[in-house]
């Protein structure tokens, strides 16, 4: 039910410390047990979906050709 930051870390594949700074700038929500932080693993999966679906979404609007300009035929 909960991920230790380690296992999330290694789930992610980034270090550890890098996990905590997200935890610490409330990037990714996480409760504090007195020894560690814990992350609900529901919630963490639910926040890499929307990840993944915006980063979707930017290619695709990166992707997009640009549409032409129609002052761009000189008349003169």
């Amino acid at each position: 039910m909960y991920l230790t930051v380690e296992e999330a870390a290694e789930f992610l594949e980034i270090p550890a410390a890098q996990v905590e700074n997200l935890i610490h700038h409330k990037q990714i929500r996480a409760i504090h047990d007195g020894e560690q932080f814990l992350i609900n693993k529901e919630q963490f999966n639910t926040h890499l979906e929307q990840l993944e679906k915006y980063k979707s979404l930017v290619e695709d609007l990166m992707n997009e050709p640009l549409p032409e300009d129609i002052d761009v035929k000189d008349e003169d």
